[in-house]
């Protein structure tokens, strides 16, 4: 595959604060999620994509070209940033208006466009409205719809998400995996794990500017098994499945829950513990109600990596 996005050796300060640090990765079509907590490094790394910033070192490319200065880029790249920045006193739909034709439409063509972009994300119905009325999700909205606006090929989506109700974030959520559908690459930051793991599986971690892993959750996994894995099983016998399992090398522990009598099993090779524990259980005759991992999930992967 092509890479759309060509990093290498990247890097970007803010006098003494390294924001991106030396980083080289490639990004590929499809949606990416770009995982970190505040102050990581994520929208840096959006802005220096997009080429609102220049690299202090290193080069980027996108879609093969070098981003920086490249304005011919712009009508293939939508962007919508973290934060604000709106004509209050217009309407929604005038505000999206003059940003079609500052983009070159007509006015015709740029309200024909206004018209379907505020009704993907649902709009319509407060499109005449002032911005300065809007909540915080409606505004998130309107932000969403610049970004479509003149049909990008790659979208960026900084922390698309705040603000917006239960109901926004799921029809937002929807909208990002249409846009893959529809042949477009986007890539999402979030600092909140379980929103982008509803989006897709390809990740990519960030803290203090350096990339600490990429590719899906299961393959970040296997870059953290020296970590131990508690793994929880509800059963009718765990004090002899615990007396069975601590023989194994890779069972650190065995434990009892007080508050529902779960096992809890840590141990250092997850795969062969799930794949010996069927033939133990038949063996012994014991009966399994519930068998779950809490770190199997990007939550504990993050704070495995990060720590």
């Amino acid at each position: 595959m092509i890479p759309i996005i060509e990093m290498k050796n990247l890097c970007k300060w803010y006098n003494q604060v390294m924001a991106v640090n030396d980083v080289t990765l490639n990004l590929y079509t499809g949606i990416t999620g770009l995982l970190g907590p505040n102050g990581a490094g994520k929208t840096t790394l959006i802005r220096l994509i997009v080429g609102l910033l220049k690299p202090d070192r290193g080069e980027i490319k996108v879609f093969g070209e070098h981003i920086w200065n490249n304005y011919t880029l712009n009508h293939r790249i939508g962007y919508c940033p973290d934060h604000d920045a709106f004509y209050e006193g217009m309407t929604g739909f005038q505000f999206i208006v003059n940003l079609a034709m500052l983009n070159g439409f007509t006015r015709s063509e740029a309200e024909d466009r206004a018209l379907d972009v505020l009704r993907t994300v649902n709009m319509l119905d407060n499109k005449d409205k002032r911005i300065g009325a809007y909540s915080k999700g409606m505004k998130q909205r309107i932000k969403l719809a610049q970004t479509l606006l003149h049909d990008p090929d790659l979208i960026l989506l900084d922390e698309p998400l705040s603000s917006m109700d239960p109901l926004g974030r799921h029809d937002t959520i929807e909208l990002i995996r249409q846009l893959e559908q529809e042949g477009k690459s986007v890539i999402v930051s979030s600092h909140i794990l379980h929103e982008v793991e509803a989006m897709t599986d390809n990740i990519i971690l960030i803290n203090n500017g350096r990339i600490l892993a990429e590719g899906d959750v299961h393959e970040i996994r296997e870059l953290i098994d020296r970590h131990p894995h508690n793994v929880y099983v509800n059963c009718d016998k765990p004090r002899l499945l615990a007396s069975i399992l601590v023989g194994y090398d890779d069972v650190v522990s065995t434990n009892i829950s007080k508050e529902d009598s779960a096992l809890i099993v840590e141990t250092t090779k997850p795969d062969e513990f799930y794949s010996r524990l069927p033939a133990i259980i038949l063996e012994n005759d014991i009966k399994i109600e519930n068998l779950y991992s809490p770190d199997d999930n990007l939550q504990a992967v993050f704070k495995y990596l990060i720590g």
